[in-house]
């Protein structure tokens, strides 16, 4: 959990990163950003709507990013060692990050990566802005 008096400067900074992304976006250049939001601070802070006002007007999809708990436990020992955990259980801080990064849960886009793979993922993205955001 974040120390209640540094959430202030958690707010500042994702709107200063919302706004550089703003500035390429408006220069023509395509960024992509790999992010999670989630309101579980202290108090709501409202990151994500203030993020999508600052990125109103542009071409822009919110994709949610879904993978089953068991699948992302796999990979997370895979890439770290099965001492980062331990085969049937899973971290409290990756559960409550699964608990909170969907809500409320609205994009312009969901795709699964225990479904496709990266390159697959890529490619439905790149198809939707190419039929219009």
């Amino acid at each position: 959990m974040v120390n209640a008096d540094l959430e202030p400067l958690i707010a500042v900074l994702y709107r200063a990163m919302y706004e550089a992304i703003a500035a390429h976006s408006r220069l023509g250049i395509n960024i992509v950003v790999d992010v999670g939001h989630h309101d579980a601070y202290s108090v709501p802070l409202g990151i994500l709507p203030d993020c999508a006002r600052r990125l109103s007007g542009l071409p822009v999809l919110f994709v949610g990013v879904r993978c089953p708990i068991d699948v992302i436990m796999e990979r997370l020992r895979a890439t770290w060692g099965s001492s980062h955990a331990a085969a049937d259980s899973v971290p409290t801080p990756v559960i409550l990050w699964q608990q909170t990064v969907h809500v409320p849960g609205f994009y312009d886009l969901e795709v699964d990566t225990s479904q496709l793979s990266p390159e697959a993922c890529a490619d439905v993205i790149r198809r939707r802005f190419e039929h219009g955001c």
